[in-house]
């Protein structure tokens, strides 16, 4: 009988090996299936995925540097090394349970490694990979959901983000604010027949709990007619209090949203926009 199970579990080793089953994988994000650049395969018994498709699913940002990648995401920063099994978490030497290797013009990294360095939980069901991002959790209360507002000439569009990771990266990159400031001279919520020097609402976002209730609201607002980087200036809502910001910070916004949308993230709640 000892023979049998072990020849069993041999030929399941041997099963989620193959490429027949690297081809049927699915990786699964908070139920949502995720679409890869180039297919997700197992190596060594380890499940390899595109570092930066998986990364910026767990909210992560991904930046190069020569032959080092660099994943940062509220107080965690990795930096990962190609060939090397070890990486730097927060300082700290810690080992990968696979090499990180190109393929496909893709950095190829271990997804448990990736998935529970941010807090994730990893689940597998026959071809299907599961991961579960912590709940995102503000005072004390679960965050269900990200509105966010944008206005246009004839009308304006409000969208719905659901994915934790991608509701809390954006959370921290509001909450790194900088510092207070007084409000602008002349601001609006309408783009209509804007003058130099307005600052006019280049987005509202609302945190919502579990009822949908709001729970923190930030807007903001960018310099009309400037060229370049404009200047940035946010509103907290919640506090009533206007900060500075950044342009490269109102990007890393953007960009999250973008990615949520691609990947199914993302809701038209509404469209008032012709």
């Amino acid at each position: 009988m000892k023979k049998v199970l072990t020849g069993i579990f041999a030929a399941f080793i041997l099963a989620i090996s193959s490429p027949a089953y690297a081809a049927d994988m699915q990786i699964k994000v908070e139920g949502i299936t995720i679409a890869f650049a180039v297919k997700p395969e197992m190596k060594n018994n380890r499940t390899m995925v595109p570092l930066r498709f998986i990364s910026e699913n767990l909210g992560a940002k991904v930046t190069w540097s020569g032959s080092e990648v660099t994943l940062a995401k509220s107080d965690m920063l990795v930096i990962l090394k190609l060939k090397s099994r070890t990486a730097m978490k927060n300082g700290k030497p810690a080992l990968l349970d696979a090499t990180p290797y190109i393929k496909n013009d893709r950095i190829m990294v271990p997804l448990r490694f990736i998935a529970e360095t941010f807090n994730c939980s990893v689940g597998f069901r026959n071809s299907t990979v599961s991961v579960e991002p912590a709940p995102f959790v503000l005072d004390g209360v679960k965050v269900k959901a990200l509105q966010y507002e944008v206005n246009y000439t004839m009308g304006s569009i409000v969208k719905e983000i659901n994915g934790s990771a991608y509701i809390e990266a954006i959370y921290h990159i509001f909450d790194n604010k900088g510092s207070k400031s007084n409000p602008p001279a002349s601001y609006t919520s309408s783009v209509i027949e804007l003058t130099r020097g307005d600052y006019y609402m280049s987005g509202k976002f609302d945190f919502l709990d579990q009822k949908g209730n709001s729970m923190k609201q930030f807007y903001l607002y960018t310099l009309s007619h400037s060229e370049g980087n404009p200047s940035v200036m946010l509103y907290d809502a919640t506090e009533k209090q206007w900060y500075s910001f950044t342009y490269p910070a109102f990007q890393s916004i953007d960009q999250f949203i973008e990615t949520a949308g691609k990947n199914g993230f993302l809701t038209t709640i509404s469209d008032t926009n012709p």
